[in-house]
């Protein structure tokens, strides 16, 4: 490290030689003037954005039609509205100014606003890094760069960064190649983001593929995206990628042994899109789970029940276990309801009412006639089982249920059909006993005392 101190003091000693500079030209007479009349303009932005944030504010709110990336654009005007405003009015000034007086009367002013634009553009620019984080550390970098670029000093200061290095053997890491791989890394993963949100939401539209499809496409699409991205991150800080190779693959072995869990959900992962045993939107039954796929991931599948729940099933149990699919092939779905009717009415008159109540509920499938079938004489009634189809178990097999019930209960009432119930008589025999315990048992319990 001694070795490095001359190098960092020569490059700390060019970089305030030059900043010396700057500020000597900046504080020549004739512009010492416009220092004032930046921060005025920016006083009066201020101003003009608190009186005008609320009308703006307001008038968002009253747009509940509009898409939502426009009340979001608006919401990022309003948030940076003082700067907005302090462009628009600098540069006004400026084109006023260059009309009635020399270019370099408003140099300064010019230079603020230009800064000011910059900052504007980067701001939208960045809000396409969907992590906060990572787009804050985009943004502050990207601030502080073109400020030094359009003050001069990017080249000082890169210097003095690149002299700051730590050095092992033949490897030396030095500051401005660190933040380089931060910067690239960090764009190269937000344009595989955004690439990859970008594809899956077009194979989504795309009918020609199936789901299973669009989900495996997407998922590679967004793993080798992201292994560009950390490739090229780890080549701008200048890393040998062929020792990089053999070491990861170590790092795989271990990993392999260790996490065989982690690695058996991926694998699963990857059979069950291309099998295509299930897919986004099927209906399924996993022991007393019942719902609908929401989304297919590496290590787990999401399951919606219909009362809003959401499990999140790890994908070997759907490869090694006992599933249920009720839309794999079609989306038909057929449900039985057992009634009883009375020995006293007609067969055939209580099967075509049925059938009928049954075509009058608006799930049921009426080019897939319902049926209703004699199973049995029981004790008390004659028994049935009414069959009907349905094509959206996604909505509840329940309330589907309920629904025909209803139906057969309407219908029954209207045809005078009787839904018998077990009745039983309790015979006494023994007259006596009857006779002794009416008389020994107190017909007020307050009566009885202890002796």
């Amino acid at each position: 490290m001694e070795q490095l101190n001359p190098e960092v003091l020569s490059a700390a000693q060019g970089l305030m030689d030059r900043i010396w500079l700057f500020l000597e030209t900046l504080l020549v007479p004739s512009r010492m003037y416009q220092l004032p009349a930046i921060a005025g303009l920016m006083l009066l932005s201020w101003l003009i954005a608190r009186l005008c944030s609320p009308a703006l504010t307001h008038w968002l709110r009253s747009r509940e039609n509009w898409p939502k990336w426009r009340l979001r654009l608006g919401l990022l005007i309003d948030r940076r509205l003082t700067l907005i405003v302090f462009t628009l009015i600098s540069w006004a000034v400026v084109l006023v100014m260059r009309e009635v007086t020399y270019s370099f009367r408003s140099q300064l002013i010019a230079l603020a606003a230009t800064i000011a634009a910059a900052w504007v553009a980067i701001y939208f620019i960045a809000r396409v890094i969907a992590n906060r984080f990572l787009r804050r550390i985009v943004s502050w970098a990207a601030w502080i760069w073109v400020t030094l670029d359009l003050l001069g000093l990017t080249e000082p200061f890169s210097e003095f960064l690149e002299s700051v290095a730590l050095t092992f053997g033949d490897f030396r890491l030095s500051l401005l190649t660190v933040l380089e791989a931060l910067i690239i890394s960090g764009l190269m993963i937000a344009v595989a983001r955004s690439l990859s949100r970008i594809v899956a939401t077009r194979l989504s539209r795309n009918e020609d593929i199936s789901p299973t499809m669009q989900v495996l496409t997407a998922k590679l699409l967004q793993v080798a995206l992201f292994s560009l991205a950390v490739i090229a991150g780890l080549k701008a800080l200048g890393f040998d990628l062929t020792g990089l190779a053999v070491f990861s693959g170590a790092v795989g072995v271990g990993l392999g042994f260790g996490l065989q869990k982690v690695v058996s959900n991926l694998v699963s992962g990857v059979i069950i899109l291309l099998d295509k045993s299930i897919k986004p939107g099927d209906v399924i039954s996993l022991g007393e789970t019942f719902g609908w796929i929401e989304e297919l991931g590496a290590r787990y599948v999401s399951v919606v029940t219909r009362d809003g729940k959401e499990y999140l099933i790890p994908n070997e149990d759907l490869v090694t276990g006992q599933v249920v699919n009720w839309s794999h092939s079609n989306n038909f779905v057929r449900l039985d309801l057992k009634f009883g009717a009375s020995y006293g009415d007609d067969p055939h008159k209580v099967s075509d009412i049925a059938i009928n109540a049954a075509m009058g509920v608006n799930r049921v499938l009426a080019h897939r006639r319902p049926v209703c079938w004699v199973t049995g004489f029981g004790d008390s009634s004659v028994d049935y089982v009414l069959r009907f189809w349905i094509r959206d178990a996604e909505s509840g097999l329940t309330n589907v249920r309920g629904q025909v019930f209803l139906a057969l209960w309407d219908a029954f009432q209207e045809h005078e059909i009787s839904i018998p119930f077990p009745q039983r008589e309790v015979r006494v025999l023994n007259k006596d006993i009857a006779m002794r315990s009416e008389v020994f048992s107190p017909a007020d319990p307050d009566s009885v005392t202890d002796d």
